[in-house]
């Protein structure tokens, strides 16, 4: 009787921690994801701009395109110590790489084929 008394009470504070974790798993992903759309929103306006001014042999024109779309924040892991960030967008076929650290904007045709900063 005792051992099932604390077989059930183990159970129970497994169940109580799963349910405990996955929901601390959850608000933290929400507090990314929110704090990724807050750094998205304010690198916005400025890769527009750096990409509007970039010279390439392909321009990028994000005001008057017809097909727009915000790729988003991304980040490549070089190595241990390097992260690279890049907020991309995409403008009637021309794509357009923004980093955020150095202010730079790189474009080019191919987005598959192209190289990051």
């Amino acid at each position: 009787m005792n051992f099932q008394r604390i077989t059930i009470g183990l159970i129970v504070l497994l169940i109580a921690g799963l349910a405990g974790s996955f929901y601390m798993n959850w608000k933290t992903l929400r507090q990314l994801q929110t704090t990724k759309a807050f750094v998205e929103s304010a690198v916005f306006a400025e890769a527009v701009a750096a990409c509007e001014r970039a010279q390439s042999t392909t321009p990028f024109k994000w005001n008057g395109g017809k097909q727009t779309a915000v790729i988003g924040l991304n980040s490549v892991k070089l190595n241990k110590d390097t992260i690279i960030a890049s907020y991309t967008l995409f403008a009637d076929g021309v794509y357009c790489d923004f980093n955020p650290i150095r202010r730079t904007a790189d474009i080019g045709s191919n987005f598959l084929e192209r190289e990051l900063f």
